[in-house]
């Protein structure tokens, strides 16, 4: 009997291992990424009409923000990079002037003026004929040019109201036109935010770690938008396909500056840059810490985005982005 019960020992013992092994393999071909809290230490989400521009920098965030990784907003020009839908390149204005469709009038009679000069030369008159200015020679020829110069110039100030190089672009800041104002489109009105504003999107961040760590998907649906809620189950869904679960507790707001307030479409948008500290740690199915730590506190600023209706109502988060470093 006893040399049966010595047999089984082991037995039973491989198989635990084994079994713990088998457990731990989808960690091992798959390791969970350090940063498993709600968001996935990733940029995603929307910002409406402002999802691919970047975010004006703050204190908190003074490198801004990381193009968003996943997002359901189309691209109105696939080939700009990011931040380029609101900023345009100091002297891109001057280029767009010229692109604009010129005065027949003075088409017309600056390429006369230049074809007659041409013809001029070409038959030995001069730019204009050999008259009292001295066409034929080459102080007289400079003296035609200058001429010819100032009277193009003054006619394009007379027919066009500008003086060359377009000025007064809206925001221009350092060469740059400010992210807060759409160009060719007038400045988005602000949103005039209380400290109730300001308390719930604090509390937001508590309430939708602490869901994130239930995996409480129900709660999450009244925390943010269906975009963002798609992605929370989608990151949840990935961790539990690989034996492991994200705990997140002790969230503590360190301090935080709004990025960028707007309306759009019947909509209030608010960018807030958050610093924030929390107890994040990776667990396996037994409960066993596979990453982070359940005792030392991790530091985190990301930009969270909250969106609600212009006529009033709670706000909901519509995207996480992180900080560029």
């Amino acid at each position: 009997m006893k040399q049966t019960l010595s047999r089984q020992m082991p037995r039973k013992r491989i198989i635990l291992s084994l079994s713990a092994a088998l457990a731990a393999l989808p960690l091992i071909v798959h390791p969970v990424a350090a940063d498993a809290r709600a968001g996935g230490g990733m940029s995603m989400g929307s910002r409406g009409s402002r999802t691919y521009s970047a975010p004006p920098r703050t204190a908190t965030a003074p490198y801004g923000a990381t193009p968003f990784q996943q997002t359901m907003t189309p691209r109105s020009s696939p080939s700009a990079p990011y931040g380029m839908a609101t900023r345009m390149p100091y002297g891109a204005g001057a280029a767009a002037m010229m692109g604009r469709p010129r005065h027949p009038f003075l088409s017309g009679f600056a390429g006369g003026l230049l074809g007659a000069g041409l013809f001029g030369m070409v038959f030995g008159h001069g730019m204009f004929g050999g008259g009292g200015m001295g066409g034929s020679g080459i102080l007289g020829l400079l003296i035609q040019l200058l001429l010819v110069f100032f009277v193009v110039r003054w006619l394009i100030r007379r027919f066009t109201g500008q003086g060359g190089m377009p000025s007064g672009l809206p925001g221009l800041r350092g060469g740059n036109v400010s992210s807060a104002q759409p160009m060719n489109n007038a400045p988005a009105p602000q949103v005039a935010l209380t400290a109730a504003d300001y308390q719930a999107f604090q509390q937001a961040l508590v309430n939708v770690q602490a869901a994130w760590s239930q995996q409480n998907l129900g709660a999450l649906q009244h925390m943010a938008t269906p975009e963002m809620v798609s992605y929370f189950s989608h990151q949840l869904t990935d961790l539990a396909s690989r034996g492991a679960r994200n705990v997140v507790s002790d969230v503590r707001f360190e301090n935080g500056d709004l990025t960028e307030s707007w309306q759009e479409n019947g909509m209030d948008y608010a960018t807030v840059a958050m610093r924030y500290s929390l107890i994040d740690m990776t667990t396996d199915m037994t409960g066993h810490v596979i990453d982070g730590s359940s005792t030392e506190r991790t530091v985190v600023t990301e930009l969270w985005t909250f969106e609600r209706s212009s006529r009033g109502g709670t706000w909901l988060v519509s995207a996480i982005q992180q900080v560029a470093r």
